[in-house]
């Protein structure tokens, strides 16, 4: 069995305002959306970049929940940008939560991190400089001497 693709899907408290927001930040494309007649939102496709990121409102009775309801989250999606400052500061600009201000990075990257209204954490980030996997490591061994 092969996997053809991988997407995050992200569960919130109010999917249609989150998604307005991650159109106006990071520049998502729309692709669809379906929504039950009482407004709750079943599904949402944005596409960011090369990557399809599916959205869903919460779903209490079959246990789907997002950060807010469950008091955060355990993982944080990295976006891979041109300039890291400049989304972070227009994130936070936009009411998301500083977690770590960019900086450079043992790794060749530019990035820090942000948590978005709806408790999803994001890891921003640009290349400073191309790095093999044993340049990396022995940056990384040097942190630890």
């Amino acid at each position: 069995m092969a996997i053809h693709e991988v997407f995050p899907y992200l569960r919130l408290r109010n999917t249609g305002e989150a998604v307005e927001w991650y159109k106006r930040i990071f520049g998502a494309e729309e692709l669809f959306r379906l929504v039950e007649p009482s407004g709750r939102v079943g599904h949402i496709e944005l596409r960011m970049g090369g990557t399809t990121l599916m959205f869903s409102d919460e779903y209490p009775e079959m246990n789907i929940a997002g950060p807010e309801t469950l008091g955060g989250t355990t993982f944080a999606i990295h976006l891979h940008v041109d300039d890291a400052d400049a989304l972070i500061d227009a994130a936070v600009a936009a009411g998301a939560t500083l977690l770590r201000p960019a900086q450079d990075h043992f790794y060749g990257e530019r990035s820090g991190t942000f948590r978005d209204p709806w408790g999803h954490e994001w890891n921003v980030g640009h290349e400073l400089e191309k790095l093999t996997p044993e340049q990396m490591q022995a940056r990384y061994d040097a942190l630890f001497e």
